[in-house]
């Protein structure tokens, strides 16, 4: 059975991590140590009320975080209820997912991808040019498990970076970037593609990954590669002024 939304947000908390992550109520709050939204945002793990708001908004905020929450399927209510205190959406994203094997046929041409752990100096070079610094990369070396870092290549130079890892027989690819001279070349195709032969070397059943839906390259992407989307998340988030 195709894995639906609700198995790819543990596919992404495990193969993503946060420095840390506690349960206090309702919440599952984490600290993301600089990482992103993604490894910082709070979830609902059940039914909450504006008192249980309030009490997450407190330990975020002592935490010097500003309050953060991601929203996923079966959080219509919480959704409300942060729109109703001024919370906006931000960074809607999609999940996509599709069997190993159909994406293992038509291979990249040798040698153009790699799979490498550790990351080379050059994948964290390409990284860095697209704003995936050394939080991010810490993130990759928490994740437990099988998992790889993607190096493409456009001719004779490096060009495309990403990140796979392993949970349950899904692998997820994260932070893929393609230098700006080297898009529209392939390599976000190929990138994938050597994602999906580096899980089925390791037991892989399916390939997951994400973007947001502003990423409509990505999604089209996807999309061509036989994956569907099968759910989404997205953020709230209240910006504060000093005092607030």
């Amino acid at each position: 059975m195709t894995p639906d939304a609700r198995c790819l947000y543990a596919v992404t908390e495990a193969t993503w991590p946060p420095a840390r992550a506690w349960r206090d109520g309702p919440w599952t709050l984490r600290d993301g140590a600089g990482g992103g939204k993604r490894v910082s945002a709070t979830t609902a793990e059940g039914p909450v009320t504006a008192d249980d708001l309030a009490q997450a908004e407190s330990t975020m905020r002592a935490t010097g975080q500003t309050p953060l929450f991601m929203i996923r399927e079966g959080d219509e209510a919480f959704d409300a209820l942060l729109a109703d205190k001024g919370y906006s959406i931000i960074d809607p994203v999609n999940l996509y997912v599709g069997p190993i094997e159909p994406l293992t046929q038509d291979p990249p041409a040798r040698p153009t991808t790699y799979a490498i752990w550790e990351p080379l100096e050059i994948q964290k070079d390409i990284w860095a040019e697209g704003g995936i610094g050394p939080a991010r990369l810490a993130v990759m070396q928490r994740a437990k498990g099988p998992k790889t870092a993607i190096l493409t290549r456009n001719g004779q130079h490096p060009a495309g970076v990403a990140f796979a890892a392993m949970h349950n027989r899904i692998a997820m690819l994260h932070a893929l970037e393609v230098r700006p001279e080297d898009r529209l070349t392939g390599q976000g195709h190929n990138a994938t593609k050597q994602a999906a032969l580096w899980a089925a070397q390791n037991g892989g059943e399916y390939l997951a990954t994400l973007c947001t839906q502003a990423n409509t390259g990505a999604c089209a992407l996807y999309t061509s590669l036989g994956m569907a989307c099968v759910g989404q998340y997205h953020y709230r988030i209240k910006e504060e002024g000093p005092g607030t």
